[in-house]
């Protein structure tokens, strides 16, 4: 989308919230980043832009919620690639590839990722973000 990406304006909006709003329990909803995927001659999907983004954007988290922010929930935009409003099926957002004309799915480098991440509790230090 070549859109900035910098997770320091969700650490700071958390923070924000919680000085102003100190009893208000957060969700963070749709976040994520479209970048461009494809299946490689194996069949494997890598995006190690998509986990660089989850990886910072979760540290931001991790740190607001440290500092006092009540987050209790962080969702992702998409688990599938899908239909995207104005860029229609040319930018994918999704943990998972979706091959539109056959409806095969397959699992991207992020998936395996962020299951790891869940299956943890969490980011660990020195967790690798590629």
């Amino acid at each position: 989308m070549d859109w900035p990406v910098d997770a320091s304006g969700l650490y700071e909006i958390l923070t924000r919230l919680r000085a102003e709003l100190p009893d208000f329990p957060l969700l963070i909803t749709e976040n994520g980043a479209a970048y461009d995927d494809y299946r490689d001659p194996s069949g494997d999907v890598h995006d190690p832009e998509r986990i660089a983004y989850l990886g910072s954007h979760l540290a931001a988290v991790h740190r607001a919620i440290a500092e006092g922010a009540d987050v209790r929930g962080f969702f992702l935009w998409s688990l599938l690639d899908n239909f995207e409003w104005a860029y229609g099926y040319s930018k994918r957002f999704g943990m998972i590839h979706v091959d539109f004309a056959s409806q095969q799915r397959t699992l991207k480098d992020s998936a395996r990722w962020y299951a790891d991440v869940i299956r943890a509790g969490g980011l660990r230090a020195g967790d690798s973000l590629a």
